[in-house]
């Protein structure tokens, strides 16, 4: 775990308490902030702090964003946050998007989101408002069943990526390893999916297929959390909450890159030629470029989860998409439930359930 910074928080019921100050936060592994709480987390911007609750251990503790520089947010439908941008830049925060965009429309999987062509829409207004590179394309995850083979699947991935050419840079992926997550297991077999597990050979036939298919776009590729070795093919180890990206969209800001370890560098030219470069470069400007001083990887997250430290703030059992695979719910009931109760608030609360 990151050991943030400490501060002292004013509750919204008058109460002094400590809180942590993440320079990183991660809007959310847990929830679609985006989708279903937007409001919520800009409110709680303004007020300048939130409460996050274990759900481990059911202790309630609190986020200050006074030193937040930066904010990863995760979605299936981001098209709320299109109001709220302007007020990321009022405050001098940077952002990108991880934009689950998937097509399990026929199959059914996820009966919560928007049409396909409304996702794609919606994919590509934010790519105009934030730039090419800070909406990133995740087909996430790969699921196999007795209605969706590979072939299926690389046939919707086809059809996205011709539609965002010209407006994406990078495709995620990850392979559904159902075993490993048994919420993920019990859901989908109390939804009544047949579902089928991923063999190393059909992962790699698909990885191959994949780059193949790719040589049409020139995207890059990479993996979430996979242990398999693709890099054969082109395919590399994601780094979701990246701190390259971080550096690429906001190395003007000073305090984002001192938390980073980041020193900036002016390529110097004398009789001799330019300098040599470091092959660990990241690449500013012709003229510019950046160096990492230390390692920002979060060793608290999955093996082969290549994350910077971050916070999140989000919660499980509170996104009403309703994916039948969902890992965060351990109920459709539960999650809809707390939506709603969320919703009553007004969207005051200092929680997302609104308890």
């Amino acid at each position: 775990m990151a050991q943030w910074q400490k501060t002292t928080i004013i509750r919204d019921n008058g109460e002094i308490v400590e809180a942590q100050a993440p320079v990183i936060v991660s809007a959310s592994r847990s929830t679609d902030i985006p989708a279903f709480y937007a409001d919520w987390f800009f409110h709680r911007l303004k007020v300048g702090y939130s409460a996050w609750t274990n759900p481990f251990n059911g202790v309630k503790s609190f986020i200050s964003y006074k030193n937040c520089r930066f904010i990863v947010f995760w979605s299936k439908n981001p098209k709320p946050l299109l109001e709220h941008l302007d007020e990321l830049k009022e405050r001098n925060i940077g952002c990108y998007i991880q934009y689950t965009l998937n097509d399990y429309v026929k199959e059914g999987l996820e009966k919560g989101v928007p049409s396909l062509d409304e996702r794609i829409y919606t994919f590509k207004r934010l790519v105009e408002r934030l730039g090419k590179g800070r909406v990133i394309w995740r087909f996430d995850p790969l699921i196999l069943t007795d209605k969706i083979n590979a072939g299926d699947l690389l046939e919707k991935i086809e059809n996205i990526g011709d539609q965002l050419y010209g407006y994406n840079e990078k495709l995620v992926f990850s392979y559904a390893d159902i075993a490993l997550y048994k919420k993920v297991k019990s859901n989908l077999e109390k939804n009544n999916v047949n579902y089928r597990e991923w063999d190393i050979p059909q992962m790699d036939e698909f990885a191959k297929n994949l780059s193949e298919l790719n040589k049409k776009w020139n995207y890059q590729l990479a993996t979430c959390g996979e242990k398999i070795d693709i890099d054969k093919y082109g395919i590399h180890h994601n780094r979701c909450v990246d701190d390259d990206l971080m550096i690429r969209f906001a190395h003007h800001d000073k305090a984002l890159m001192g938390f980073l370890g980041v020193e900036i560098k002016t390529i110097e030219s004398s009789l001799f030629g330019a300098e040599q470069i470091p092959a660990n470069a990241i690449m500013l400007s012709d003229t510019r470029y950046a160096i990492k001083k230390k390692d920002n990887r979060d060793k608290g997250q999955r093996e082969f989860c290549g994350c910077m430290v971050s916070k999140d703030i989000g919660e499980y059992n509170t996104c009403p998409h309703l994916c039948e695979y969902c890992y965060a719910n351990t109920s459709k009931e539960t999650a809809v439930k707390n939506w709603r109760q969320a919703k009553e608030t007004n969207w005051m609360s200092e929680t997302i359930t609104g308890k």
